[in-house]
């Protein structure tokens, strides 16, 4: 507590004054009185009651739910042994990375919206433990982005493609590493906190050529302790990792955050994400009723039943994409600021509950979609068409997708194995103006030609989505919006 007092005192009118314009109104001023904020409350000295611990757990439970999820994921990946296969997935021990050799499967359940666009990759990061090495092959023409995110979900590495990226190796570092930095390493990151997420993206086609082509580069791709390097470019075989257990079945994401374990969790969580500028006294009241709870069961309870409350009142409606984001024509929503949330609470949370791990702005554009163009739910009770007009795909650099999911944000298998479309796909059929539609449906259409744009809809209520990688000026400032999802029957 006594560390957050001082960062109060020294800190907090000149961060005032600093603090960027809000989205919609003027830049926040320091107030006139700030010192009279000083010393800073709470006083741990002070009985609190049931209630209020109710709702500071509640308030705290939502905010804090990105950061307990990442959290409890490096929890997991710290009991992983060796790199291996599990199921649909890969796992590897902390400061190290699994790739796979293909798309995704539909049995994958770890991370809702996944993408069929690309090969993936999953690190965990621990670097309280270790600084880390990325390497970066020479990836050639292929597009590729190394999302490297912290505690909060917010990026803190430009490892790709759009930024001119060079090959060699990069290195990770914690907030407080101050070690030498060995020679070979071409630049340094430093995250705000010791734990994060490493997901390497590396496009592939739809084409047998592509898949075996990218297998040259998927080697290369390897994350390490800092102590293992030598300057030599390191290799693995991600075809031949042993199996190990697969998880077990589930319709749902795996569940990262708990609210019965929430008021243990928290602390640690804390303590690993210092405030950020204004959060001094946010973090105070909440580490004090922590600490009150702590010797008081009531009280632990009071702020159990708070986050439990949160949960399900606040945080499990932000699943749905039609409940945030920047709202567009046609029913269309999007946000811009991914991976850069700094203090706004609700759209992380939000993007961590419905879709984590997204990519920065520069890197992906993301426009979500639950409602046909009446503003009725999607559902593959019908068949709708997406019409893209000539030359009005999304302007992109990289590559673009339109993403099909079903309720719960994930892929179903179908006969053709197909889960999205877009510049992967060599085989879609223009209108003969030049316009592309889609054809979302569970039946593959009659007509040949439409089959080669069918997009198979999973059964029941479903969502779709639009990735525009490397996303040119237009669809970045908004000027580029999609069209409309036309119900077809």
């Amino acid at each position: 507590m006594t560390a957050i007092r001082l960062s109060v005192i020294a800190g907090v009118a000149s961060v005032l004054v600093a603090m960027p314009a809000l989205a919609q109104g003027p830049a926040l001023q320091a107030s006139p009185g700030w010192s009279r904020a000083l010393p800073p409350g709470p006083d741990t000295r002070v009985k609190i009651t049931a209630e209020y611990a109710r709702m500071v757990g509640r308030d705290a439970y939502f905010w804090a739910w990105p950061m307990v999820n990442i959290y409890n994921r490096r929890l997991h990946f710290a009991q992983v042994k060796e790199t291996a296969r599990s199921g649909p997935l890969m796992q590897a021990p902390l400061n190290r990375l699994a790739m796979l050799t293909d798309y995704v499967e539909p049995e994958e359940r770890s991370i809702a919206c996944p993408n069929q666009d690309v090969v993936y990759g999953i690190g965990s990061l621990a670097l309280d433990i270790s600084p880390v090495v990325i390497q970066v092959p020479d990836f050639g023409d292929r597009f590729w982005v190394y999302q490297t995110v912290d505690l909060r979900t917010d990026s803190f590495v430009q490892l790709g493609k759009m930024y001119g990226t060079t090959p060699g190796f990069y290195l990770l570092v914690g907030p407080n590493w101050h070690g030498e930095v060995p020679p070979g390493i071409t630049k340094v990151f430093r995250s705000p906190s010791n734990t994060g997420l490493m997901a390497p993206r590396i496009f592939q086609d739809d084409t047998a050529q592509d898949k075996r082509a990218i297998q040259s580069v998927l080697p290369s791709i390897v994350m390490y302790p800092l102590a293992e390097f030598d300057g030599k470019e390191k290799t693995i075989d991600w075809t031949k990792l042993p199996a190990a257990p697969p998880p077990p079945p589930s319709e749902t994401e795996t569940r990262w955050v708990f609210p019965e374990k929430f008021v243990d969790e928290l602390p640690l969580v804390l303590a690993d994400a210092p405030p950020l500028p204004g959060e001094e006294a946010r973090y105070a009241q909440v580490l004090a009723v922590l600490t009150a709870a702590r010797n008081d069961p009531k009280l632990k309870q009071a702020m159990s039943e708070g986050a439990a409350e949160a949960d399900e009142k606040l945080v499990t409606p932000l699943f749905h994409f039609r409940n945030y984001g920047q709202q567009l024509p046609h029913n269309w929503s999007t946000i811009s600021n991914e991976s850069a949330f700094g203090t706004d609470y609700f759209t992380r949370t939000a993007v961590a509950k419905s879709n984590i791990m997204v990519n920065s702005p520069n890197e992906t554009k993301y426009f979500y979609q639950d409602l046909d163009s009446t503003g009725a739910r999607l559902n593959s009770a019908n068949r709708y068409t997406v019409t893209f007009p000539k030359d009005g795909t999304p302007a992109v650099n990289g590559f673009w997708s339109l993403s099909i999911y079903n309720e719960h944000h994930f892929f179903v298998a179908n006969p053709i194995n197909r889960f999205s479309v877009g510049t992967k796909n060599k085989d879609l059929k223009l209108n003969p103006d030049g316009s592309l539609t889609i054809y979302v449906q569970p039946e593959a259409p009659s007509d040949p030609g439409q089959r080669a744009n069918w997009l198979p809809a999973p059964k029941g209520e479903i969502s779709l989505y639009v990735r525009a990688y490397w996303p040119r000026a237009e669809v970045m400032q908004g000027a580029w919006t999609p069209p409309p999802v036309q119900k077809a029957n």
